[in-house]
């Protein structure tokens, strides 16, 4: 279709088809893709989700604006969505929201306030649990149904989910993506443009940058953009009177967005540090001691939490836009998702090359972590491969905290195996946010556990 050369054609499973955002966002950078085709088999245990995401992908067809051919079929079982296909897109919620609301209103009552919940901190871990068992059974469906394709996760908590699939089925090709990086790149584009005195900011995709870390817990060492050192005008920028600066609950509750941030916590960690944090404050405030202590803690850093019942709420709404746009009361528009993974998808067909930070098992790219963890880089993509690039090592103070996450991901992941209750507490008790000792820590870990039982087939509570 691309001057005058047959796209390709390709079967893609999505699991977690019923999907109200990621898949939305795959369908609009499908219908724009000139060079692939193909059909789109749409598994979730919401089949009713499944079924309206079906109805929206073929409403598609035939539009003047869509350059593509793509048939999406909503399927009842796992094993036919995975049946020859040669990519597998995992998006997923990791058991129900309410699971995660308990498990974050838990950690409130014991003295800690996350923000996100989803990937570290006993909540966060505590969705790593479940995550692993429903991960151990994928890996087993793939490795026996479409052994030779390309797994995409979306799915948070990203390392444990992406390496829960390599640890159960070694032989599989896997890697995690995430768009945290993409923040923090676009944060020194505009930089670049006001030091330099742009008109226009550049691409995100021209500033160049070494990453390194774990998945929201990533670190950026180096960053250039037409041979400017960027990170050198960040630490001017960071000296100017009030960029560092005390929020106020007011100021904050005032912007109206769940997700919005000040960047304080990303640029007082990068003062000390000499590396920047990549991913935004909502996530770093988990990662580190001290931010989750208090509402008024998160508040002063310029950190709002995300209620859950909103989380739950969007996903009613999103039912009823998807219904507006299939009756005719709604435009279903069509734009660049500013996600990468159908420009991963054509690099692995060969149709190009192309560089990105991924998430992938550590073979030597990060060399003071751990072998066999899934890590946080840049990596090269082409045909049939994707090449992590060497990103180094984490120096002394990010290490230590770094280091520490991935000894606990690698615990839950084999107590989530292995059954062992007794493990995973020791997961929980090990992360850095834990403020309690070991007797309240074991009480509130029972409590998650018996909270959340329904999620947790199989596992001892």
């Amino acid at each position: 279709m691309s001057y005058g050369v047959e796209p390709l054609r390709v079967r893609i499973a999505y699991i977690g088809g019923g999907s109200r955002g990621w898949a939305r966002n795959l369908m609009r950078d499908l219908a724009l893709c000139p060079d692939l085709c193909g059909e789109v088999a749409l598994y979730d245990v919401d089949e009713e989700s499944a079924a309206l995401n079906e109805r929206l992908g073929n409403s598609l067809a035939g539009r003047s604006d869509v350059v593509s051919q793509w048939r999406y079929r909503a399927v009842p079982l796992v094993d036919q969505a995975l049946r020859g296909a040669d990519f597998v897109i995992i998006s997923i919620q990791p058991g129900p929201l309410t699971c995660m609301e308990r498990e974050v209103a838990i950690a409130e009552r014991y003295g800690m306030f996350f923000p996100v919940g989803d990937t570290t901190g006993a909540p966060g871990l505590m969705r790593s649990l479940r995550s692993v068992l429903i991960y151990e059974g994928l890996a087993h469906a793939i490795a026996e149904h479409c052994p030779e394709a390309w797994i995409i996760n979306y799915t948070n908590p990203m390392a444990v989910c992406t390496r829960t699939l390599t640890r159960v089925e070694p032989g599989l090709k896997a890697f995690g993506c995430c768009h945290e990086v993409f923040g923090s790149q676009q944060m020194l584009a505009f930089l670049a443009a006001e030091q330099l005195e742009m008109d226009t900011p550049p691409a995100r995709q021209e500033v160049q940058i070494n990453v390194l870390g774990i998945n929201h817990f990533t670190f950026i060492d180096r960053a250039h953009y037409c041979g400017h050192d960027l990170l050198a005008m960040l630490r001017r920028h960071i000296e100017t009177p009030g960029t560092l600066r005390r929020c106020t609950q007011a100021e904050v509750e005032g912007w109206g967005s769940w997700f919005r941030d000040a960047s304080q916590v990303k640029f007082e960690l990068f003062r000390r540090w000499g590396v920047l944090p990549a991913a935004g404050d909502r996530h770093l405030v988990e990662f580190v001691p001290g931010f989750t202590r208090s509402p008024e803690e998160l508040f002063r850093w310029g950190v709002i939490r995300t209620p859950i019942s909103y989380r739950i709420q969007r996903w009613v709404d999103a039912r009823e836009e998807t219904l507006d746009v299939l009756e005719g009361r709604a435009h279903f528009e069509l734009y660049a998702s500013g996600e990468e993974g159908v420009q991963q998808m054509r690099a692995l067909m060969g149709l190009s090359e192309f560089v990105t930070n991924v998430n992938l098992a550590n073979v030597g790219q990060i060399d003071n972590l751990p072998r066999g963890a899934v890590v946080e880089t840049n990596a090269h993509f082409g045909r049939n491969r994707v090449r992590p690039l060497v990103a180094g090592t984490l120096p002394p103070g990010p290490h230590g905290l770094v280091a520490r996450h991935v000894a606990n991901q690698e615990t839950i992941i084999e107590a989530a195996l292995r059954r062992d209750k007794d493990l995973a507490f020791q997961a929980i008790y090990n992360d850095p946010a834990n403020r309690l000792p070991v007797d309240e820590t074991w009480a509130m870990f029972v409590e998650m556990l018996e909270a959340t039982r329904e999620a947790l087939p199989g596992f001892p509570v």
